[in-house]
C-alpha cells in the first residue's frame, strides 16, 4: 500500500527558505516519478515539480531557481527545498506518485 506523509511546512517571511519532506511507503521513490503539487486557497492543484528515476528534474515556470526537488534513497524520501519565497507561494503542499496523495503540509508565507 502506498503511504506519503508530508511534513516540514509553517508560516515564514516573504524571503524566507523551508524544506519540505515527503516519506515514503510502499514502493521506492527512488525508482518512480514523484511529484510535488500545491493547492492555494480557492485555486485547483498546481504541479509543482517532478523528479525521474534517472535523477531528472522538471519544475513549473512560477518556481524554477527558486525550489529544488530531491530524493534520499537511504530514508525513501523526497525532497522540496524552497528558497526565496514569497506571498503567492502559499499553499498546502501534497507529495505525489500515479493517483497517490499525502495529506499535504501547509506553507504559509507572510510578513
Amino acid at each position: 500500500e502506498v503511504q506519503l506523509v508530508e511534513s516540514g511546512g509553517g508560516l515564514v517571511q516573504p524571503g524566507g527558505s523551508l524544506r519540505l519532506s515527503c516519506a515514503a511507503s510502499g514502493f521506492i521513490v527512488s525508482k518512480n516519478i514523484v511529484k510535488w503539487v500545491r493547492q492555494a486557497p480557492g485555486k485547483g492543484l498546481e504541479w509543482v515539480s517532478t523528479i525521474n528515476p534517472g535523477g531528472g528534474t522538471s519544475y513549473a515556470s512560477s518556481v524554477k531557481g527558486r525550489f529544488i526537488i530531491s530524493t534520499d534513497n537511504v530514508a525513501n524520501t523526497l525532497y522540496l527545498q524552497m528558497s526565496s519565497l514569497k506571498p503567492e507561494d502559499t499553499a498546502v503542499y501534497y507529495c505525489q506518485i500515479g493517483g497517490s496523495r499525502g495529506q499535504g503540509t501547509q506553507v504559509t508565507v507572510s510578513s
